[in-house]
Order: C-alpha cells, then sequence, then structure tokens
C-alpha cells in the first residue's frame, strides 16, 4: 500500500500544479451543468405561427385568441393571401398557418361542415407532432364553447357543429425522426473530427519537441496556420461527402436542394470550426489540455444548437448564446437546404455570419501563435 500511497499523492501533486488543467476539472463542468440543465429541454413552449383569415368575423378572431391566450402560440404574421404564408414557412420563420375559409362563422351557425387547414413545418416530426396535439386540443376546446353558446343563443338542445381538421406536414410528410435527424448528425461528426484534429495539432509539436525547427524555418505565422488547418480541411470534407452519400442512399434523405450550395457551405464552416480548433491549440500546453477544452465547447455547441432541442424551446438567454454557436447555424442550413430546397436567398445571412467568424477565429489564432527562435 505505500508505493499506492506515493503514486497517488505525485498523481494530486501534479494535478494541482497544472493550472490550465483546475479550471477544466472544477469549474467547466458546473458551466456545463448550469447552461445545459436549463438549454436542454425537449417541452415545446412556444410555436410562431402565421394566420390566412379569409372570414374576419367574430369566430375566427375568437380562435386565434384562443390560441394565443394560452401562451404556447405566437401570431407572427398575418395575411390574406397563402403565398406570403408560405414564404415565411419556407424561410424558418413560422412553424405553423392557420388558414380559416370565407364564411367560416356563417356556416358554424347554419349547422354546415367549417374545415380549417393547419399547416405545419414537419422537418422536425416530434416538434410537429406536439404543435398538431396542442392546436387539436386547443380546437377541441374551442369546439366546446361554441356549442354552448350556439345552445343559449338559439334556446334549444341543438347540436353545434365541430371543425374539421385537416393537417398537413410539409417536409416531412411521414414525420420520420431519422430524416430530422441524419442531417444534424451529420454536423457533429464533421464538427467533432474538425474540432479535435485541429485542436490537437500545434500542442503537439510542442509535445514531441519539433516546434522549434518550425519555428526556425522560413515561414510567416499565416502560412504556418494554412498549413496545419487544409489537411484537415480536406479530410472533413471528405468525410461529410461520405456522410452525404450514406444519407441519400442508405437513410433515402430528400436531397431537394443543392448539393453545391452544401459543399461550398461546409467548406466555410469548416474553416470556422478548424480555425477555433487552431485557436485551442495555441492557448494549451498539452493534447489533453486541448482535448478537455475542445470536448467541452463541443458538448454546449451539439446541446445548444438545435440536434435534439429546438431552439425556440429554449430560455431567451439561452437562445441568445446560440448567436455565436456555428453548430446551430450549419445544423438549420442542412436541414433546410436537404429538406426544403432552400437555396442562397434563405441562407445568405446565416453563411455571412458563418464567413465572419472563420475570419475573427482565423485572425485570433495567427495572432495567438508565438513563433520564438531556437
Amino acid at each position: 500500500m505505500k508505493p499506492l500511497r506515493f503514486l497517488l499523492k505525485k498523481e494530486f501533486l501534479q494535478i494541482f500544479r497544472n493550472k490550465g488543467m483546475l479550471p477544466i476539472i472544477f469549474v467547466m463542468p458546473v458551466i456545463q451543468l448550469l447552461l445545459l440543465s436549463f438549454a436542454a429541454t425537449y417541452e415545446l413552449k412556444q410555436v410562431r405561427f402565421g394566420l390566412v383569415d379569409f372570414d374576419q368575423s367574430y369566430a375566427s378572431r375568437k380562435l386565434v385568441s384562443k390560441l394565443q391566450s394560452t401562451g404556447y402560440f405566437k401570431l407572427e404574421s398575418e395575411g390574406f393571401t397563402m403565398e406570403q404564408a408560405l414564404n415565411h414557412l419556407d424561410a424558418g420563420t413560422i412553424k405553423m398557418i392557420l388558414q380559416i375559409p370565407p364564411d367560416f362563422d356563417k356556416k358554424l351557425n347554419t349547422g354546415e361542415a367549417s374545415p380549417v387547414q393547419i399547416l405545419i413545418d414537419a422537418v422536425d416530426g416530434s416538434t410537429a407532432g406536439l404543435i398538431q396535439s396542442y392546436t387539436a386540443s386547443i380546437i377541441a376546446d374551442f369546439n366546446r364553447e361554441r356549442m354552448s353558446e350556439v345552445m343559449i343563443v338559439s334556446n334549444a338542445p341543438r347540436k353545434a357543429t365541430a371543425l374539421k381538421i385537416i393537417p398537413v406536414n410539409w417536409y416531412n410528410p411521414d414525420l420520420d425522426y431519422i430524416t430530422y435527424m441524419v442531417p444534424g448528425i451529420l454536423v457533429v461528426l464533421v464538427s467533432m473530427i474538425g474540432l479535435f484534429l485541429s485542436g490537437m495539432n500545434v500542442v503537439r509539436e510542442y509535445e514531441i519537441g519539433t516546434i522549434e525547427q518550425l519555428n526556425v524555418a522560413p515561414l510567416q505565422k499565416s502560412h504556418f496556420m494554412i498549413g496545419k488547418l487544409l489537411p484537415f480541411w480536406l479530410i472533413g470534407m471528405f468525410d461529410l461527402c461520405i456522410g452525404l452519400a450514406l444519407a441519400r442512399f442508405g437513410f433515402h434523405i430528400p436531397f431537394l436542394g443543392s448539393l453545391f450550395t452544401i459543399l461550398v457551405i461546409a467548406g466555410i464552416y469548416l474553416i470556422v470550426v478548424q480555425a477555433l480548433g487552431l485557436f485551442i491549440s495555441t492557448i494549451t500546453h498539452t493534447q489533453q489540455q486541448a482535448m478537455f477544452i475542445a470536448w467541452f465547447i463541443m458538448v454546449v455547441f451539439i446541446l445548444m444548437g438545435g440536434l435534439f432541442t429546438p431552439i425556440e424551446s429554449m430560455p431567451k438567454w439561452a437562445q441568445d448564446l446560440t448567436l455565436v454557436n456555428p453548430v446551430a447555424y450549419f445544423i438549420e442550413i442542412m436541414r433546410m437546404v436537404l429538406l426544403k430546397g432552400a437555396g442562397w436567398k434563405e441562407v445568405y445571412k446565416m453563411v455571412l455570419i458563418l464567413v465572419t467568424m472563420g475570419f475573427g477565429l482565423m485572425a485570433l489564432s495567427i495572432n495567438r501563435y508565438k513563433k520564438t527562435s531556437a
């Protein structure tokens, strides 16, 4: 037991002497727990919807008010044409369209069937199912209230007409969870490869003692960083192509958008991820430290990137944090292009953000790397 005691003493001394490891061991797990406990929720808290009301009657206004009063539905857009509402659905600014037909109130009063159409963005099948369930429950409650009103006004035990719901699931008609998950998982796999490999790149040179030879070589810092980034960028693009092939022919994911668009944006995104990894590699002293920091960042990025949990369901402060999360942008782009057939018009703003991140992180990495002589 005595050798074991000395070994344990040595290990603890080594851990506490490494000032870079202490925050990783004690501070980062607390931050992760606090962030992800609040952000990683499967509860649907708010649904942005568009309204196309062709009736403009008391009954139609009451139905919309009934939806909004629950706190789950927020009226994001209102118009008189389905084309405008579908544009919002394509752009992802709303998750549902409520279409109320003409003579809605009149048909209810005369006992005729009055169908109400609900168009749901079903890229996320589980969320679409929740939206449909919530809407059906609210409309059923509206029916009960309407029945009571009709009986009171007519002063006779007449049966009120129930609304006929016609749900239409767009982009993922079968509510297939695989169709929703595979594009996001592809993003995660490419991100992990890019971040971990580049994160341990520069620091590995310090550990094996070859950094001095590189420092005395006639290379500028920018050339050194680009040389470190390019090989792993090619590996990441190759892995992405394999993943896309498996998604198309293995999981039968619909490729409604342009493959060229995906590859161009993926190239930009990989630069962002690998530039972040290079920055991590310049601020750490061992590969172990680099791996811990890269893993911490990746876990937060994944769980707050909309892969499992809709960003709209997170608290407002958590949604604000996703604005600096490149994984969230690329997951959204992948789903929009592959499943919705979106083009540059719909995704260019997110691409510009990724380009800005890439330039910023690359500049930080180059500036942080200190080229010293042997």
